[in-house]
Order: structure tokens, then sequence, then C-alpha cells
């Protein structure tokens, strides 16, 4: 494995939230911790993030607080002079980590810079593959998931996003409740969890930000009674590792593919098991049956809340611990940044990528009708 110690590393990280968020922000959180675990190898790292942030190594900020904190930043301008104050730098730098999505991408491909490497975080719409498919040729790509990779690109490995487990108090004993926690979009399911235990007679909590505020108004509101279903709003800090361990599970019953899902792994460092879609990165965070149960529909969800206090909660912490701590993240990638350091620049595409792409869209804006979409899991139905 390489050796980092004195490697010059600028880690690229988001700035809808100051860098570690205090409570949701999953991006910022996986810059934070990959930026630490280089900094304990010996690497000189620099971490891009908003000036209110802190780094494990050296920060560098040009936007003052993160997008979410202050409504009168404009999200578009700001966005683009972090990326550009990464990249006016990149002589400075041995390698990029790039966490920040697609449009980093296009500065690399302007500018003479050290390799790129990028984590993609999930993908959005057509168009933005488009800029995947451009970058690919001055960027390395991994992917968090098995689950979440596009037949059009190459990646040099899937690496997992990992937390550091002590972060995150271990409780022996169950809970009584049940968990929602992430943002409230029809893609991640809250409605779906409200069903849940409502026909398993559980208590529910919902935690986190309404993200599509009319989703939120009409299919989750309107069930929030404060006894059977409590809405806590954005929960931080020591509270958040409060709720998180002292519930039954986390229900994450989401109707399209997860990409990763942070709140899977710091449940299960609390021991708390997760009950879950079977679908996505989901069944390859989850053991079915040892750390959760993955589900086909809500009436099996519904099956499995009885047995859920059986489960080992010791195994869902082992889990974490052997397969997404920041260390094993760190590891991979370390073997990612030895082969990018290596080769410079990404193989050009084979012909079944090229094929994929179908490269042609550039000159037929409705052709993005010709990717296939993502499938969609029956709960969405």
């Amino acid at each position: 494995m390489i050796d980092v110690r004195g490697l010059r590393i600028a880690v690229l990280g988001a700035i809808s939230w100051r860098t570690p968020p205090p409570g949701y922000g999953p991006w910022e959180q996986v810059a934070y911790n990959i930026a630490r675990g280089l900094v304990q190898r010996g690497a000189d790292v620099t971490l891009f993030a908003t000036a209110d942030s802190s780094s494990p190594g050296k920060l560098a900020a040009v936007v003052p607080v993160g997008l979410n904190d202050d409504p009168a930043l404009n999200a578009e301008l700001c966005t683009e002079l972090h990326v550009a104050s990464c990249f006016a730098r990149a002589s400075e730098f041995d390698l990029i980590h790039n966490n920040l999505d697609w449009k980093p991408l296009l500065y690399a491909l302007a500018t003479t810079a050290p390799p790129v490497v990028t984590t993609i975080h999930g993908f959005s719409s057509p168009p933005i593959l488009g800029a995947y498919y451009a970058g690919a040729s001055r960027s390395f790509y991994c992917s968090i998931s098995d689950a979440d990779r596009d037949p059009g690109l190459a990646y040099l490995a899937t690496t997992y996003n990992g937390i550091d487990p002590a972060e995150w108090t271990y409780r022996e004993s169950p809970g009584e409740y049940l968990l929602f926690l992430g943002r409230f979009h029809p893609e991640k399911g809250a409605h779906l969890a409200i069903d849940v235990a409502r026909r398993a007679g559980v208590r529910l909590k919902l935690a986190g930000i309404p993200h599509d505020e009319a989703y939120f108004d009409e299919q989750v509101a309107p069930h929030v009674d404060g006894d059977a279903v409590q809405f806590l709003g954005h929960v931080q800090g020591r509270a958040r590792d409060e709720l998180v361990g002292g519930a039954l599970a986390l229900v994450h019953m989401t109707t399209r593919p997860e990409r990763f899902g942070l709140t899977l792994i710091e449940a299960m460092a609390c021991g708390t098991p997760v009950l879950g879609a079977r679908m996505g990165s989901i069944p390859e965070i989850v053991v079915d049956g040892v750390t959760g149960f993955l589900c086909d529909d809500v009436a099996a969800a519904v099956a499995a809340v009885p047995r859920l206090s059986a489960l080992s909660r010791a195994a869902c912490r082992a889990h974490v611990e052997t397969t997404f701590s920041l260390d094993r993240m760190v590891e991979r990638y370390l073997e990612v940044y030895e082969v990018a350091l290596r080769l410079r620049v990404p193989a050009p595409p084979t012909e079944e990528q090229l094929r994929w792409r179908r490269h042609d869209w550039w000159d037929r804006p409705m052709a993005f009708t010709d990717i296939p979409p993502k499938p969609r899991h029956p709960l969405s139905s």
C-alpha cells in the first residue's frame, strides 16, 4: 500500500453545511473523514470547505458558512468560487480528491491539474451523466457501492463510506421506538416508515430536514401527533447519537435504489439494526437476519418488527468496525491513489462503455430519454 507521508493531497468537499456537519451533511462528513484518515497517516492534507469548518490538516475556504446556513448566499456563485479556488492552486498538490459531484470535472478538463480522483456520491439526471462521461478522460472514479455504478464509466474501486465507530455510543439494549432519520423526500420513504410503524403498533420518531416541502406537508405532517408519530426536526450532536442508539431499529424503506446510506452504518455502530428495502446499496450494507432485515414491501417490514429485538446489537457494531470504519475506507482510497498517481490519467473508454454512453446525445437533446432509468422499487408504486 502506498506511503502517503508528505504527499500533498487536496480534499475538495461540499459546502451545503460546515465540515464536519453538526447533524445532516453526508458529503461533508465523508470529506472530513477522508481528510482525517489521511492526516493520521502523515499526508499533507488541505481540506476545501467553508470558513467556519474545522480541518484535521489545513483549511482552505472562500465561502463563509454553509449554503443552508445563510439563505442570502448565492449557491451557484459560491460553488463555482469554491471549486475554482481549489483548481487555482492545483500545482501545489500531488493529487486532488473531488467529493463535490460533477462541476470540478469541468475544471479538471480545462487545467493541467495533478491526478484527480472523484468519488461519485450519487447520480441525478441524465445530463449530469454527460458531465461524468466527459470528465472520464481526466478523472479516476470511485463508486460508493457496487449498486450505484453506471456501465458507461470505468471505476478504480468501490470505496464504501466509513465512520469512526468510537464517535457513536454502543448500546446493548434495544429501544422501544422505530426511527426514520434523513431527508424528507419521497425517495427516502418517510411515509412508508409511518405505515410500517402504524401497522406494527410501534411508536415512530422522525428526524431530519424537509427537503421536499410539499411531500412533507401532504404525506408526513398529517400523521404527526406527538405520540405515535413524533417529529423531532434536525437533530444534531449528542442528541443525534442518543436518538439513534435508543431506537429499536432504523427504518430505511426507500422508494428508489439507495446509493449508500450513511445513516445505516451510523445506526449499526450504535448497535441499532436496520429495517431496509431490498434494493440499491442496502443489501451490500445490511446483513439480512444479522444486522437487520431486508424487505420487499411494507408487509414484510411489518412482519419483521417483532424479530428486531432478537438481533445481536453487538453483531451490528462489529459489522461497522470490520467493513465500514474510517480506517477501512481510507485503506481503500490509498489503493486508488496508488493507481491514480502511477497512471496520471485514466485509460480511454472501452467500446462497450462508448456504446452505453450513446455519445451522439450531445447532438440530440431528446436522447436523454434513451438512457434506461434507474429501476424503481415496488414500494413506490
